[in-house]
């Protein structure tokens, strides 16, 4: 039997062990409150984030990362992206020396602009090709009522991401490998921030010309940013790029897009953040994610703006007129 650790009990978290533990493993979460960790082992539920998923016999938690990272052959990273250095430092002498390590977080790290996989490699010193990142559209609240979807499990080494696959490939989960972790983590990094600009849009009023205009060149600046990088282009017409893409700028049940319609109707960024529970990803990595973006000399106007509202106090409604008065230019540029 396959033995994984779960670290972050939040909404994905808690949805992905459930894969997890549907296909045969047995499942360790780890959490920081010893209440809710407490109620997972009792009830069998984390009624903070998916109240409505009674999770299998086969997952338990803990408040100890020792004891959750004990005898695994599979650990799984799902803490909020900004949090991630400061977590895993204490793990690190825990992890097992040849267990896989698996991404589920979509972020850029603030200040070095790096991806969550080369955080984890160099804060845990761990090779690229014990490294696995998963992204797709999965939106957690739809795979923990099962409902079908499918996802890109990405590592430099093709049978570590096979490993790892297999152990989440639930009757209602299906995985793809891949072996381009920059595109795969890229394209679910940024799509948090394009679904941000989707949801202002959605907020002030407009309609889906709009949107489909935001999300089509969003995936465009996407694209030339993981060019840019080294990534497959092919990656980004995949599940981990168009799909998720999709997903998370059109569902109500993403929390980017919800934090975009709220911005749009007229609240400030404080004012969203005092009524939002949970992380809203985009809204922390568009800083660094234009840094980055700038760094390799990629124009981002998406991007850009976006990170203006964000952290200048820019109104959505003037990002509306920028984007519309640029230079004309042919598409594919």
């Amino acid at each position: 039997m396959t033995r994984a650790a779960v670290f972050g009990t939040g909404s994905w978290g808690t949805a992905f062990a459930a894969v997890l533990a549907d296909t045969g493993c047995r499942v360790q979460m780890w959490g920081r409150r010893a209440e809710l960790v407490d109620q997972i082992n009792l009830s069998h539920v984390n009624a903070d984030y998916l109240p409505n998923l009674l999770l299998p016999d086969a997952i338990s938690a803990t408040t100890d990362p020792a004891e959750a990272v004990r005898g695994v052959d599979i650990v799984v990273l799902a803490v909020p992206s900004q949090m991630l250095r400061a977590n895993l430092a204490p793990w690190v002498d825990f992890l097992p020396p040849d267990a896989a390590v698996v991404s589920l977080m979509k972020g850029v790290e603030l200040g070095t602009t790096k991806r969550m996989s080369e955080v984890i490699a160099e804060v845990g010193h761990i090779s690229a090709e014990r490294i696995v990142v998963v992204s797709g559209p999965n939106l957690a609240k739809e795979i923990a009522a099962k409902q079908p979807a499918a996802t890109v499990v990405a590592c430099f080494d093709e049978s570590m991401a096979e490993r790892v696959a297999k152990a989440c490939a639930a009757p209602y989960f299906r995985p793809y490998t891949s072996t381009d972790v920059v595109g795969t983590e890229l394209g679910g990094a940024v799509k948090n921030v394009i679904a941000l600009a989707v949801g202002m849009a959605e907020g002030m009023g407009m309609g889906d010309n709009t949107k489909s205009t935001i999300i089509t060149r969003g995936l465009a600046e996407t694209l030339r940013l993981g060019v840019a990088l080294g990534a497959d282009p092919v990656t980004f017409s995949g599940l981990a790029g168009v799909g998720d893409l999709i997903a998370t700028c059109m569902s109500p049940l993403s929390r980017n897009h919800s934090f975009g319609v709220k911005l749009g109707r007229g609240m400030s960024v404080q004012e969203v953040v005092a009524t939002t529970r949970q992380t809203a990803e985009g809204v922390k990595s568009c800083q660094a994610i234009l840094e980055l973006a700038r760094h390799h000399g990629i124009d981002v106007p998406i991007i850009e703006n976006v990170a203006a509202v964000v952290h200048e106090g820019r109104k959505p409604g003037d990002v509306a007129d920028m984007l519309m008065s640029r230079a004309r230019k042919a598409e594919r540029t």
